[in-house]
């Protein structure tokens, strides 16, 4: 056994100091335990809630398409409208009058058609000649504006590859 060195013994405790310490431990004892940590993160696996307590409904009217689709269906319709209407007109002129020529009937009841099917075109390539046109950009700045443009040549040359950059101001 090896001797423990003085300035580890701690000197006897007397009666009231050790009844003292006693009273304390068992306190200690029996005190609640602290409450466990609080947990950092939480993830919350239920599922999400509808938006309002109001169930989806089916919305009337076309469904949800892009600009162009809508834009062709459009046109689409408008074109079959018209084609229709010359086309009925034509038929109900030549069954009345018995002796109205097709052709004559075509061409004056068909020209509508063919200024309608025109415009459209026409309208069509105004909108592809205003969305390939660059937007306008309007940048505004307070203070002082420095601007550089840097340009750099790079050439390259020889079997072994020299790269000789010059910066031109």
């Amino acid at each position: 056994m090896v001797p423990e060195p003085d300035s580890c013994k701690t000197p006897p405790l007397t009666d009231t100091e050790a009844e003292a310490e006693f009273h304390r431990l068992v306190t200690d004892a029996y005190r609640p335990a602290p409450p466990a940590p609080v947990p950092t993160s939480y993830r919350d696996s239920t599922p999400l809630p509808a938006y309002g307590p109001t169930p989806p409904v089916p919305q009337g009217g076309r469904a949800a398409m892009s600009q162009r689709a809508t834009d062709t269906s459009v046109l689409m319709l408008a074109g079959a409208g018209s084609v229709s209407m010359v086309s009925v007109s034509a038929g109900i002129l030549m069954y009345l009058s018995q002796y109205a020529d097709p052709v004559t009937c075509g061409v004056v009841l068909g020209a509508p058609t063919v200024v309608v099917l025109a415009l459209c075109r026409l309208v069509r390539r105004a909108k592809e000649v205003v969305q390939a046109a660059p937007p306008v950009i309007h940048q505004h700045y307070e203070g002082t504006v420095i601007q550089d443009n840097t340009e750099i040549t790079t050439h390259t040359r020889g079997v072994i590859a020299h790269t000789a950059n010059r910066l031109d101001r």
